[in-house]
């Protein structure tokens, strides 16, 4: 009997429930001797190198944090699955005809009673503001994000909600059960900070991450890639930058060897030369900076100036690169450079729905498929953003309004429908869905057999 064979038959008599046989699970769960997840991605680098301390990396996480938690959202019953499929296909578009279609998918797509948000604080010192912007942060930074729901013990209801630190958690996998098995690898999550471990539950703590290639046997893949880990030389690169920048302003200059002229200074006239020299900084008098020498001196210069070293144009460089692995517009840093008023919309609206718009489209399908459901009574809802009433996704009213009464004069389009398009509530009145024609407000059917029987008799 082959190997595979007999694995598959031995399973099956163990458990004899257990019908299929993952292989993906064997081959990257199975082999490791090491119930930890281990995944070397230096994410405490991306954090005190990268965030705290590059200032390109912090600005853009924190205008990608900030927008991300500024966006509304809605919590609404599903009545039309294949609406809401179309509706959200559609986010992000602004043509008039998109948009037109897309708010008629939305109205279709949900029933009209909105819910309530099921927990209006996540815990005592923080607000679902601040865990949406950690949430954007560890993922740009880390790739990953963990949050830890605290439930009480005779309930599945979570009392608070925490977000824990993605740099210091591990994920344990488990012993023996995952080689054949459908289930989740994941045994628990490991806090370690210095000498504490702390274990949390794979029921207590979802977990959110950006797409891993690496894999590998220890389970590398079960963690998140951050996006930083390709940019990480350029931080490097411009924190070495700004460094060598202060020291060369500390420095007053480019540092180098000051020799006498002709004559050579002895050790004691070079010792004099350097101590005067201290005492000229240290002297904040109009007189302290002139000093007086019997013989003439030079000065070797032994460092590149700044110019010559051209560091900004490095920053620039680096500035650029880290831009672009993070999905943002270096115009939108206070960049003068080709920065104008219409490329500054487009840069808005473009990393709006390039790079907001995805991560918080996983944010809504963590509420709605793992957090809400464990409250009663909110089964079946979805968590949904609205992107219609931001800045970057309005759209030149003029044209839109154009657009729509030519549709709406040639019947493709009812009145409520038009109304969907500007953002205007729908009426319950059922003449505004009957398609009407421009010259009187009657429906298309009636306006048609009008025109039949005035073409007949004009023949007759």
């Amino acid at each position: 009997m082959p190997k595979n064979s007999l694995r598959r038959t031995i399973a099956q008599f163990i458990d004899p429930t257990r019908k299929t046989y993952n292989k993906f699970s064997q081959a990257f769960y199975g082999l490791t001797g090491i119930p930890l997840a281990i995944y070397d991605d230096n994410s405490t680098t991306y954090i005190e190198k990268g965030y705290n301390y590059n200032p390109v990396v912090y600005s853009v996480i924190k205008s990608i944090s900030d927008k991300a938690k500024s966006v509304p959202f809605y919590i609404k019953k599903v009545a039309d699955e294949r609406s809401m499929k179309r509706a959200n296909e559609l986010k992000g578009a602004t043509h008039p005809q998109l948009v037109l279609k897309r708010s008629i998918y939305e109205s279709k797509a949900f029933e009209e009673k909105i819910y309530d948000f099921p927990m209006n604080r996540p815990n005592p010192l923080q607000s679902w503001a601040d865990i949406k912007a950690l949430y954007e942060t560890f993922l740009f930074t880390t790739g990953n994000f963990y949050l830890y729901c605290l439930k009480g013990e005779f309930s599945n209801e979570p009392m608070q909600v925490y977000v824990l630190p993605s740099h210091l958690m591990n994920i344990v996998l488990k012993s023996g059960s995952n080689v054949m098995g459908m289930e989740s690898p994941v045994s628990h999550y490991l806090l370690t900070e210095g000498n504490q471990f702390i274990e949390f539950g794979a029921d207590e703590v979802i977990h959110l991450k950006l797409p891993n290639p690496n894999y590998g046997t220890n389970g590398e893949h079960l963690y998140g890639m951050s996006p930083l880990q390709a940019a990480l030389r350029n931080i490097q690169s411009s924190n070495e930058a700004i460094d060598n920048n202060n020291r060369t302003l500390l420095n007053s200059g480019a540092f180098g060897f000051i020799t006498g002229k002709g004559v050579p200074l002895n050790p004691d006239q070079a010792k004099g030369v350097k101590d005067r020299l201290n005492e000229m900084r240290a002297d904040s008098s109009a007189l302290g900076q002139i000093a007086g020498a019997s013989a003439e001196l030079n000065f070797t210069r032994i460092s590149l100036t700044t110019d010559e070293l051209k560091p900004f144009d490095y920053l620039m460089f680096d500035e650029k690169q880290i831009c672009n692995v993070l999905g943002w517009d270096n115009k939108l840093l206070n960049n003068d450079q080709g920065a104008k008023y219409d490329n500054i919309q487009n840069a808005e609206r473009r990393v709006l729905v390039n790079t907001v718009m995805p991560t918080l489209k996983m944010w809504e399908d963590m509420m709605t498929e793992q957090f809400l459901p464990m409250f009663k009574g909110y089964e079946g809802t979805v968590y949904e953003h609205d992107y219609s009433e931001l800045s970057e996704m309005q759209i030149d009213v003029a044209s839109m309004v154009s657009w729509l009464s030519i549709a709406r004069a040639d019947g493709a389009i009812n009145l409520n429908e038009y109304r969907a398009a500007i953002s205007y509530p729908i009426s319950s009145d059922p003449n505004m869905d009957v398609h009407t024609v421009k010259d009187d407000i009657i429906p298309l059917g009636e306006a048609l057999m009008q025109d039949f029987n005035i073409n007949e008799s004009t023949q007759i």
